[in-house]
Parts: C-alpha cells; structure tokens; sequence
C-alpha cells in the first residue's frame, strides 16, 4: 500500500502541471484589448491634464 502511495504522489502532480499548463496557455485576447483600452483611456486623460498648462 504504501508503494501506491509513492505512485500516486508524481501521478497528482502530472495532472496539477497538466491543468496548470492549459491555464496557462488559455487566449487572454478580450482581457488584452479591455487592458490596452484602458491604458488609451488613462493617456487621453494624462495628456489632456497636461495640455492645459497645469503644473505637476
């Protein structure tokens, strides 16, 4: 039994890096393009404060 035990330890972590592969590996592309709007969005803002003359 206690052979089993040490088989099954390498068995578990084999199926945790196989999940934590495919997560890794999923399409981030919508999380990407709602990031870099919000980047655009925080520029836009950042350049207009600026152009107004105000002092940092």
């Amino acid at each position: 039994m206690a052979a089993l035990a040490w088989l099954l330890i390498p068995l578990f972590a084999a199926v945790g890096a196989a999940i934590w592969g495919v997560w890794a590996a999923r399409s981030r592309t919508t999380e990407d393009i709602a990031e870099l709007a919000g980047y655009a969005r925080f520029r836009d803002a950042m350049d207009r404060t600026h152009s107004r003359g105000e002092s940092v």
